[in-house]
């Protein structure tokens, strides 16, 4: 193309970084179902939480505790697509909850046109993916968990230790040295 055209405004690129992202996410999971199976996929879940979960300790910010850092990118994540997402500290833990999920939002839109989904839900798959890299990243004394609720999902962080029991700090978050 040897054609000038107008650059980008920001929310179209927003939504051309979408569209990719979602293609190759659709590519990678039709292959490896194809080429592999439910273990196949059970196998990328793993690598990809591994992965994952390697970037996220190379990447944490100095005095941020692991929960709080994986909890904040898996807000993050959801306000890419336009979650009504909302963040509530607890006395266990801190609990995020999804209203309105935007990635299913946006793969019901992309069936309405035609797109053949791989999965009839993200949302098993989602909730899969990234307790995995909560199990591989966050302190050992939290638990991540997932519930789903109509078109969106709550998340929660949870310190077995939550009682108190810490004087310094927010034992629900994990220490940031950790």
């Amino acid at each position: 193309m040897t054609g000038e055209g107008s650059p980008l405004d920001p929310a179209e690129k927003v939504d051309l970084w979408r569209q990719r992202f979602f293609e190759a996410q659709a590519a990678a999971e039709e292959f490896i179902l194809g080429e592999h199976g439910e273990d196949g996929l059970a196998g990328w879940i793993q690598a990809n939480s591994r992965i994952t979960a390697e970037l996220l300790r190379a990447q944490r910010p100095a005095g941020v505790s692991a929960t709080d850092h994986f909890m904040t990118r898996l807000r993050h994540q959801l306000l890419l697509y336009d979650s009504a997402v909302t963040s509530e500290p607890q006395p266990s833990g801190t609990v995020l909850r999804n209203a309105d999920c935007g990635i299913l939002r946006y793969r019901k839109r992309a069936a309405r046109a035609g797109v053949v989904l791989t999965f009839s839900s993200p949302c098993p798959y989602c909730q899969e993916l990234n307790t995995a890299i909560a199990a591989r990243y966050v302190e050992p004394d939290v638990t991540v968990s997932c519930e789903q609720a109509g078109d969106g999902c709550t998340w929660r962080a949870e310190s077995r230790h939550a009682s108190g029991e810490e004087a310094d700090g927010s034992p629900q978050r994990g220490r940031a040295g950790e």
